[in-house]
């Protein structure tokens, strides 16, 4: 889980390129382009927003968030829309009294399973929209 700069589906459709704050992402895939030279990674947002009947998220354990360092809020992890660029990109931030550092940490192997898992299962349904930040 990372500090990143998100851009919303419907901000970009705005025009914006910037998103509107740091938000904790998740890194759901991380694929080496040919020849590695770069890393194009996947993140999805973390949002308090509940979402809405036809979004595609999955809620974040409060025993996860905890261990982040996150708030007692509920938070669900947005995945119909992802946001890709070229690892390390621009728009990866620090956390919040981290000293710099720009990672919250992992979370447990099964959420980001399922998490992946998911997103996957609706981009083969053409349910995901991708915003890319290069």
């Amino acid at each position: 889980m990372i500090s990143y700069g998100y851009l919303w589906r419907h901000e970009h459709n705005r025009g914006q390129d910037e998103g509107r704050k740091d938000r904790p992402c998740l890194i759901v895939l991380a694929v080496a382009k040919p020849k590695g030279k770069t890393v194009r990674v996947t993140v999805a947002a973390v949002t308090h927003t509940p979402p809405h009947a036809d979004t595609i998220a999955l809620e974040m354990p409060p025993k996860v968030k905890r261990h982040l360092g996150l708030d007692d809020a509920r938070s669900w992890i947005v995945l119909d829309e992802v946001n890709q660029f070229d690892w390390p990109g621009f728009d990866v931030r620090p956390v919040p009294g981290h000293g710099g550092d720009y990672a919250y940490g992992f979370i447990p192997p099964a959420l980001h399973q399922a998490a992946t898992a998911t997103l996957l299962d609706a981009h083969a349904r053409r349910k995901v929209t991708v915003v890319s930040r290069d």
